[in-house]
């Protein structure tokens, strides 16, 4: 059976014409990019892992060397310690090393990176693991008797870790080129599976393998592809059968089971827009999981990591100022200090939202007497010059002070400090679209990039709303960091806060 114009049967990649039409679909990430043959790639990651640490204790060693030698020849330079003084470093640097690195995306798509790209996530990991460092000295009294020398480590392994990848690309690309990094595989598909196969798989992906022959299961007896697998000796069929009876697709890949040939089935029988598919076990039942929010991974955790130390700190250091304004409330108008609220949370469950009381106590009785006056559209109740808002209430919700006891609610895990804002449970019951929900599907914020965007100035909920999934397609620490950054002067200058 003839391929697909741009795939020939043990020939050079698809031609560019045939990779520049390769769609981008609306909505997907790169989480979905993974590379095909990916266990092999899982593990050429942890080896680039190990390899990495490695390489920067060296680098810590060479700097210290540099320094040492630098004071033997320049007099006038201080002496340091020997390079036992140091050693403590490495007990930080060779796990956090690689662990920074990979939070920055340094071991993901290495072929489609530019040395641009590689040189700003080195410095931004380096720049972390430095911090790190920086707060061992302080927090638990290690000494570091010479900064120079972790300047120069910070210099030396960055230029080592930025020249090791450079090179292992320019390996990959040329063995790609000559074909001697080509898997040879087999094809079980119909030849316009086959072209929207080929469509969707990057460059890198496609210097890959070599697909020898296309058998169509649909037309084409099972003992075809067992002839091909004997004749050409493969260790792997993919299987492109998204319109294939099941009965058949599972008759095909019991003779590759008999062969002791893996099969792999592409997942396209199922098509989604945002979320991306996963393979998991339940037990011993093998489970494709289709997932539109962020995985569980390191990131999420350190995530959490933030969000505890991060409002505990907060409630420590404004502890003396949330009770004067808790006195204040209470002198100026009657009831509880602090206001708690039914909100919607992750997935929807409910939970009690903490806020200092910035309403009279009679706020949630006289809603209905103003929704006629409500300025933003779609489920939410906004209203500018709100009656119901004490004067010292004003003041608060002004400079967002009235959101300060939510750090009980980050505390005990019920919201982020980053995050869509949670919307009272009546509220979320009137979504008109069921696609606003998906907002739900991540912990509420105190903050988001709607906080920081103009607040009540946002007038249209979908906008708000798109900003939030924006936010979850899009999420990482980064993300996470740079808007808490931008909190702080779109508070402080008080831009559509209600």
């Amino acid at each position: 059976m003839p391929l697909p114009s741009g795939l020939q049967l043990g020939s050079q990649p698809p031609s560019p014409d045939l990779l520049s039409k390769r769609p981008h679909l609306a909505g997907r990430s790169k989480r979905g990019e993974s590379a095909l043959l990916g266990r092999e790639q899982e593990i050429a990651v942890q080896v680039s892992q190990v390899a990495d640490a490695l390489l920067l204790v060296v680098s810590l060693w060479v700097a210290q060397v540099f320094r040492w030698y630098l004071a033997e020849l320049f007099p006038t330079i201080p002496r340091i310690d020997p390079f036992g003084a140091f050693a403590w470093l490495i007990v930080i640097i060779v796990p956090f090393g690689p662990f920074f690195l990979d939070l920055n995306g340094f071991y993901q798509f290495p072929l489609q990176k530019s040395g641009r790209k590689s040189a700003s996530q080195i410095v931004r990991a380096l720049f972390w693991l430095g911090v790190l460092i920086a707060g061992c000295t302080v927090f638990c009294k290690l000494s570091v008797n010479s900064r120079s020398v972790l300047l120069l480590f910070e210099l030396i392994g960055g230029l080592a870790l930025w020249a090791k990848e450079r090179a292992i690309v320019i390996y990959l690309r040329n063995r790609a080129t000559s074909g001697e990094y080509k898997e040879r595989v087999l094809v079980a598909g119909s030849p316009d599976e086959m072209s929207m196969f080929a469509r969707l798989l990057s460059e890198d992906q496609l210097t890959q393998i070599e697909i020898l022959q296309v058998i169509d299961i649909r037309q084409q007896p099972i003992s075809h592809l067992v002839r091909a697998l004997h004749e050409h000796s493969v260790g792997r069929v993919i299987f492109l059968t998204a319109r294939t009876e099941l009965n058949r697709v599972e008759e095909a890949i019991g003779a590759c089971e008999i062969e002791g040939v893996e099969a792999w089935l592409v997942a396209d029988f199922i098509r989604t827009t945002i979320a991306q598919p996963a393979f998991h076990f339940f037990g011993s039942q093998p489970m494709l999981v289709f997932r539109s929010t962020p995985a569980i991974s390191w990131s999420l955790l350190l995530k959490r990591c933030i969000d505890l130390v991060g409002s505990l700190a907060g409630l420590i250091l404004f502890a003396p100022f949330m009770i004067v304004v808790a006195i204040l409330i209470r002198a100026t108008s009657r009831g509880p200090a602090i206001f708690s609220q039914a909100r919607s949370g992750k997935h929807g469950k409910p939970f009690k939202m903490l806020k200092f009381r910035s309403m009279y106590s009679d706020a949630e009785q006289r809603r209905h007497e103003l929704e006629q006056f409500n300025q933003m559209s779609g489920p939410v109740f906004k209203l500018g010059r709100d009656p119901r808002i004490t004067p010292i209430g004003r003041w608060l919700r002004k400079y967002s002070i009235d959101e300060l006891p939510q750090l009980f609610n980050v505390l005990v895990g019920q919201m982020s400090l980053v995050g869509p804002r949670p919307l009272p449970t009546y509220e979320v019951e009137n979504f008109a679209d069921p696609a606003q929900r998906r907002r739900l599907s991540v912990k509420p914020g105190i903050t988001c990039i709607w906080q920081i965007s103009g607040r009540s100035l946002i007038r249209n909920f979908e906008t708000w709303n798109r900003l939030d999934l924006e936010y979850i397609d899009n999420w990482s620490i980064w993300l996470d960091l740079r808007i808490l950054l931008l909190t702080v002067p779109a508070t402080l200058s008080s831009r559509g806060a209600q």
